[in-house]
This record gives C-alpha cells, structure tokens and sequence, in this order.
C-alpha cells in the first residue's frame, strides 16, 4: 500500500513538473508566436497541471484503509478524481474549439516556426509521460494515475496536430496558398475535439463506476471458473462484482449440500475467498451468501 502510494505520488508530481514547463512554453510561444493550436495546447497542459494537483492531494485518501464510517474503504475517490478531470477537459474542449471556430472570422496571421518546434518537442515529452504513466497505472490498477496517464495521451496527437497545422499555415503564406492559411484554426479545433473525445471517456468509465456498474463478463467468467474448482459448490446462484477505485469487490450466492455443518460452509467459503484472492490481487473483497442445496433442486 505504501509503495502504491509513492509511486502514485511520484508520478504525479513528474507530470506536475513538466506539464508546468510544457504549458508556460505552449502558451507564451503560442501567444506571441500567433498560434491558436500551440496556445490551445498549451491551455490544455494547463488544465493537466490541475489535474495533477488534483491527484496529488487525493491519493493518501483513496489508499486508506476501510474504517468505520466508510467500511468499503476510499478507493472511490480516485474514481471521483476522473470524474473532475474528465468535467474539467470537457470545458477546456468547449472553450479551444470556440476560440478556434473564430478564428476563421479574424485576419490569419502566420505563426512563427518557433511554435511548431514548442509543439514537437511537446510531442515527444508526452510520448515518455504517457508510456511510463500508464505502466505504473496497470501495474498499481490506479485510476487516479490512469487519469494523468489520459491527460499524457491527449497531448500526444494534440502537439502533433498543432505542429502540423502550425507548418501547413508557413507553407500557405509562403506559397501564396489560400486555404491552408487555416491550417493553425482548423488544428486548433481538431485539439478541441481530441480533448472532449478523451474527457468523454473519463467521464463515462467513472460515471460507471460511481452507479457500480458490473464489471465485464469475460472477468466474470474467470471467477466463476476458479469457484467451480471447489465440488462442494453445487450451484451458483449469484454472482458480481463492482469496481470501487484501483480495487474490486465481489458478491456471490452458492448452493451447498444442505446436510453441511456451519462449520463446513464457514471453511468452504473462506476456502474460495482465499482462492479468488490469490489468483486477482485487484480483489479487496469477498463477500459470500450460502443457500442450502437439495437433490431435488435443478
């Protein structure tokens, strides 16, 4: 758990640094650069800074261990987090895809070739935030650091695209060629949607967590292969599990022989918990309900 916790903290704080640098650097270079789609980007690194943040001071909260007044634990919280950076990125796309639409309806003024060197370097930094981001996501099931790993993703085409539009609208002036004059406007509105199309996905994965929408059936299956192993277990009546932040919890009904002491069904259980356990770490809990078994049952 400890170890969870740093290596959250360390990746936060990494993202923290460098979106810092990166958002300075996009929004000052797209600024006086006259770039729309390095500004954009650089208002969209912004919005990662808080993210961070954000992450940073919920994560000793979500690693907590289950108490009295919340005897699931807090993993929830992490899952909140998405939920406030998914909002946030969905209000940053609304406003980079306004500032972009008007653009059109303004004089376009050439952007410096300073602007697509920011954006590309942008580029290959968020190529190494995402990748290692995403390790430590998987590794630690965090939904917390997945949401700085996301944030890493969406930078990724978002600098591409600003660096290319930044160097289609150079060659239209220097060239003469009209329409390519857009070139920064119109990638300054594909950031735009790059960005709600990932907030959109964050919101919905933690939208579904939060009404404990079942996980997927094929993680289901593997459960109840591993309960089948047990041949005291004559019937699964019920099973599901919910995600509740980098952990999952899991309800099951069996049917046992109704001759089987309390005992007996006390050690079964305990006996498929510790085997559920063992084989899916994500696993935080198991909790199961006993119903009696006759012959007669089908």
């Amino acid at each position: 758990m400890v170890m969870r916790e740093a290596l959250a903290k360390k990746v936060a704080w990494i993202s923290v640094i460098s979106n810092v640098i990166l958002t300075v650097g996009k929004i000052v270079i797209g600024w006086y650069g006259h770039s729309d789609a390095v500004f954009a980007d650089g208002i969209h690194s912004a919005a990662d800074v808080f993210a961070s943040v954000i992450v940073l001071l919920v994560i000793k909260i979500s690693n907590k261990p289950a108490d009295k007044e919340h005897p699931y634990g807090h993993g929830k919280a992490e899952v909140i987090v998405s939920e406030i950076v998914g909002i946030l990125l969905f209000l940053v796309a609304i406003y980079v895809a306004f500032e972009g639409i008007s653009g059109f309806f303004h004089e376009v003024e050439s952007p410096s070739l300073l602007a697509m060197w920011v954006a590309l370097f942008s580029f290959g930094a968020k190529v190494l935030l995402y990748r290692s981001s995403m390790k430590v996501a998987n590794e630690n099931n965090s939904k917390a650091i997945e949401a700085i790993a996301f944030d890493h993703k969406a930078d990724i085409v978002a600098s591409i695209a600003a660096a290319i539009g930044v160097f289609l609208t150079i060659i239209g002036e220097k060239f003469d060629i009209h329409f390519l004059l857009y070139g920064d406007k119109a990638a300054s509105v594909f950031v735009a949607y790059l960005i709600f199309k990932i907030a959109k996905e964050m919101m919905t994965e933690a939208f579904d967590i939060l009404l404990e929408r079942n996980i997927d059936s094929e993680i289901l299956q593997e459960y109840i292969a591993v309960i089948k192993d047990f041949p005291e277990v004559r019937r699964i009546d019920r099973i599901r599990a919910r995600e509740h932040g980098h952990y999952i919890l899991v309800d099951l009904r069996i049917a046992i022989d109704h001759f089987k002491t309390i005992k007996e069904g006390h050690d079964l259980a305990k006996s498929i918990k510790g085997a559920l356990m063992d084989q899916n770490d994500n696993i935080r809990e198991v909790l199961i309900h006993l119903n009696p078994y006759f012959p007669k049952d089908k």
